[in-house]
């Protein structure tokens, strides 16, 4: 693979086209959760409120940041969606990006979306909408501008060193 003129970007760096792909396909399923949401009607059962349509979407859409944040980026399926279908028909990247912060903000849409089906099932009113909203607004943001903002969070808690980074041999990256 090459490598970016970035001092930043590792050796075995990611097309940053694959995550704004998936951020486009996510964002449309968070919009369709959002409208499911909104149309069902109000239920007062934990078993009844895990049983409507739009729970269970949100329910696959957060395995599925789960997915990428506990086995990689890499190994996505959307990202594997890209590889096959997409990436042949595209001219190669100019950089490659590290998978480091991408595969973070996975774990906050995990957080973000796990938080959204617990509250749900607790009861807590429009606690899914409100949820699915915040990471629709981040997905949006993300295949439509390229601004990833658990990327960002991700840089600012490096930053301040709270995420270390290591090297190859395993000590803290400056």
């Amino acid at each position: 693979m090459t490598t970016s003129t970035s001092t930043t970007t590792p050796t075995r760096g990611i097309d940053p086209r694959s995550p704004r792909f998936g951020a486009g396909i996510t964002a449309v399923l968070l919009l369709v959760v959002v409208g499911l949401a909104l149309a069902s009607p109000v239920v007062s059962t934990p078993i009844e409120r895990a049983t409507q349509p739009a729970f269970i979407l949100f329910a696959a859409i957060s395995a599925l940041f789960a997915w990428g944040a506990f086995a990689g980026i890499r190994r996505h399926p959307y990202g594997a969606i890209f590889r096959k279908l997409v990436r042949p028909r595209l001219s190669a990247p100019t950089d490659l990006e590290d998978p480091a912060p991408p595969t973070f903000a996975q774990g906050v849409g995990f957080v973000i979306t796990l938080a959204g089906l617990v509250l749900q099932l607790a009861g807590v009113p429009f606690a899914l909408v409100v949820a699915a909203s915040a990471a629709f607004i981040a997905a949006f943001l993300n295949s439509v501008f390229a601004y990833c903002l658990g990327c960002q969070i991700y840089l600012l808690l490096a930053r301040a060193g709270i995420l270390g980074r290591k090297d190859a041999a395993g000590a803290s990256a400056a």
